[in-house]
This record gives C-alpha cells, structure tokens and sequence, in this order.
C-alpha cells in the first residue's frame, strides 16, 4: 500500500510538472496551467497600472508577461515601448541606461518575432521603427547607425508607397550621413533620394495621406535640401545613373521632373540627358516656362533654330504680358546676333506691344538700325542717314524708361559721329531739323541733324 501511495504522489508531481508550462516554453499565448494563470493575471495588473499611469507599478508585471507568455498580446510591446521610453528619459545613469536601450531592442525584436505577422503593423514597419529608436538613442554611434540604416532601408524596399512618413525622412538623412563618412557612394545616394523622391511625391497625390501632406512637404523640402547640400549631385554620377533609364520612362511625367530637377541642381546646362528629358517633359506638359528652359539649352548649345523653335512656343504659351514680352526681346536680340535685323526689329516691336515702358526693345531697334546701316541706301549720304533713324531709337528708349539713360547717352554720343557733314547735307538740298525717310526695310521718318 505504502508503494502504490508513492508512486500515486510522484505521478501527480510528474503531472503538475507537466502540465504548467509558461507560454514561452509551450509556445502558446499564455502558458498552460499555473503558468498561465500567472500569466494572465500579470498581464491584467499591468495593463490596469499602465492605463492608470502608474508605469512603476506595471513595469514587474510587465517584465514577467514579456519574459514568460511573450505572444500573449501585441499591447506587451506597444505599451512597452512607451514605458522604456519613460524610463529612458528619466535615467541619468549610463549603465542603466545601456540596459534599457538593449531593452527596448528586444521589445522591437520580439514584436517582429511574435506578431511580425500583423495586419496593421507588419515586420517592415517595426523595422523601420526600431531603426527610428536606434538613431533616437545613439546617433552619435556610427555602427548603430549602419544598423539602423539597413533597417531603413529594408523597411522602405518591402513598404515602397505605403512607407512611413518619419522612416523617409530619417532614411534621407541617414544617407547623406554615411555618403559624408564614405560608406555610400554618389550613386548609392543619388538613388535613395529618387527613392524617397518617388515614394513622398505618390503620397502627396494619394488622398489616403491627405492628413500628413504637411508634414510630407516638409520632407520633401529637406530631403531636397539635404541632397543638394550633400555635393553627390554632379552631372557625371547624374548621367550614368539616368540615362540609361531614359527610354522607358519618357512618358512617365513625374520621373522627368525628377530627372530634370537633379540636373538643374547640379547645373547640368550643357548635358545631352538634360535636353532630352526636357523635351519629352515639354512633350507631355507644354508651358511658356518649359520651353523658355529648352530655348535657352538650345542657345547656349549655339543651336539657334531649334532656340528660336522654342522661343516661339514660350512666346504663344505665355499669358503674362511681362513674361512674353522678355520673351520676344530675347528672340530679337538671337536674330541681331545672326544679322537677320528685319526679324530683330519685327521682335523688338512686339515686344514694345506688350511692354510699351520698356527701354530694351528700343535699344535692341537702334543697335539693328546701326548695324545695317552699310546694307540700307544707294550711296554713302543715304547710309549715314541711317544712324539718325539708329540715334531717334536710343533717346526713345531712355524717354520710356529711364533706366537706359546712361546706356542710351553712350550709344547716342558713339552713333552721332556717323552723322553727314554740315555740307553733305547742304548738297543734297536739306536743311538740320527738318524731315527725312530712311529707306530700304527700315522706311522710317526721322530728323535731319549734323556731327
């Protein structure tokens, strides 16, 4: 009997033994048995204590529910990470405070490993959170922060579009930091701003982010910042990235935008890849404004009809009077440099038409004027008079504007010296003061007048 009782005692032990189990040894929720017990009612005191802001309270129940049942509930982490944060601001004590961040890396750790799975906030976002807390903590640490980049930049590749506002921004920063040390390359950093580029620019169309547009402008104007300020934006890295990507993508608007903004901040003026996406952006998206920046690439490049092409356009698609008639003053100013002075004038003119208060197109007329006054009249009396005609255009200019006084007074005085002799005039029959008409394409009446 005494033999059948021991065995009796030791299998009860045996059974006891087995049966509490915590959840992290049985890897269920809660444990089973005792342990499960324990498990559920630490989680309630901790959860009432945290709810309570009583973080003291909660902080050994909670230690217990995320050592012993770790896949009990997602609120373990979210409110642990709360109450680490708090007991991380509170401590002055480095070795404590070196405790708590390993911590804090655990909570992070076990959330992926036991609810990386979560609808709402997946491994990708906690990645990129943790990333956020490393750098939050140590960001003076360099190894830290190559870790937390990678996390980034994981967190971004498996996320894209519906990445993290803050992972963004702390990415795009955390790129120029390592470029700066020499652990990312241009390329490398030259790619992760088109990255962030694309992924900001998406948001801000998408409604569903419409609560954080204000805060993605920010972003994106200090990624801007943090990128042009970074020195990677040379034209050469520029084109060897891009250019091969060209072809594919020269329907895609937001690309060449994208494309055409690196290359203007890296003062790309003469890049074969900046005329090319231009004109597929103007394709796509005409404006005054796009085909200004065509005209000018194409005169720097001395291509001057397709310049003049594009002047053309920005002439027909520009509604500001102001903006038109610059315009149409630069156009005339490429037909006197190529002594087409016709057309100069013909431009000059409309420019006139809309900025009647504007010296330049008379300047620019008096300059035609002067130039061809060797191809106007039969004879040398006739060609002279032409400076007249040249000279009426000059004091016209600083008449309207007065801003050209000083330019207007050299060109006259420079100008006048080609006037006829007193005699010349008195042998063709004419008197100072009165009328005369210039002849040829010029046919305009002017004042007789000596040297």
């Amino acid at each position: 009997m005494k033999a059948i009782k021991l065995i009796a005692i030791g299998l009860i032990i045996t059974l006891t033994q087995t049966v509490a189990q915590t959840g992290l040894e049985s890897g269920t929720r809660y444990g089973i048995g005792e342990d499960s017990i324990r498990c559920i009612r630490n989680l309630s005191l901790y959860s009432e204590d945290f709810r309570n802001n009583n973080i003291n309270d909660a902080w050994n129940s909670w230690i217990q529910v995320l050592d012993e049942c770790p896949a009990a509930h997602v609120n373990i982490y979210i409110d642990g990470i709360n109450m680490v944060r708090q007991r991380l601001a509170e401590t002055r004590d480095p070795a404590k405070f070196e405790e708590l961040y390993q911590l804090l890396m655990r909570v992070h750790n076990q959330r992926m490993e036991y609810f990386g799975d979560h609808p709402r906030v997946p491994t990708p976002i906690i990645k990129g959170l943790k990333a956020l807390d490393m750098l939050r903590y140590k960001r003076n640490d360099n190894q830290v922060l190559r870790e937390a980049y990678v996390l980034l930049d994981e967190s971004i590749n498996e996320l894209n579009r519906r990445s993290q506002v803050p992972v963004l921004a702390t990415y795009m920063s955390s790129s120029v930091q390592l470029y700066r040390m020499g652990e990312l390359t241009a390329e490398d950093l030259v790619k992760n701003y088109t990255i962030v580029s694309e992924i900001v620019d998406f948001q801000l169309r998408d409604q569903s982010f419409a609560s954080q547009h204000e805060t993605l402008n920010t972003v994106k104007e200090s990624a801007e910042s943090l990128f042009a300020n970074s020195g990677a934006a040379n034209c050469e890295v520029i084109e060897r990235i891009y250019a091969p990507q060209l072809e594919e993508n020269k329907y895609d608007l937001s690309w060449l935008r994208r494309v055409n903004q690196l290359l203007a901040r890296g003062l790309c003026e003469d890049s074969e890849l900046l005329y090319q996406v231009s004109e597929y952006q103007h394709n796509i998206e005409p404006s005054g404004a796009s085909a200004y920046g065509l005209a000018r690439m194409h005169l720097k490049a001395s291509n001057f009809d397709r310049a003049i092409e594009y002047f053309g356009e920005a002439i027909e698609l520009t509604e500001d009077d102001n903006q038109r008639g610059e315009y149409l003053h630069q156009l005339a100013q490429i037909h006197l440099s190529k002594g087409n002075y016709p057309a100069s004038r013909r431009y000059a003119l409309r420019a006139i038409d809309a900025r009647p208060n504007w010296g330049a197109p008379f300047m620019t007329i008096g300059r035609a004027y002067a130039a061809a006054a060797d191809q106007v009249g039969n004879d040398d009396f006739e060609k002279k008079a032409v400076y007249w005609a040249a000279v009426d255009k000059f004091m016209r200019a600083k008449s309207v504007d007065s801003s050209f006084e000083s330019e207007a007074n050299s060109q006259i005085r420079a100008f006048s010296e080609h006037f006829p002799a007193t005699e010349e005039i008195f042998f063709r029959g004419l008197e100072t003061g009165s009328s005369y008409t210039v002849g040829g394409w010029i046919n305009e009446r002017t004042t007789v007048r000596t040297r």
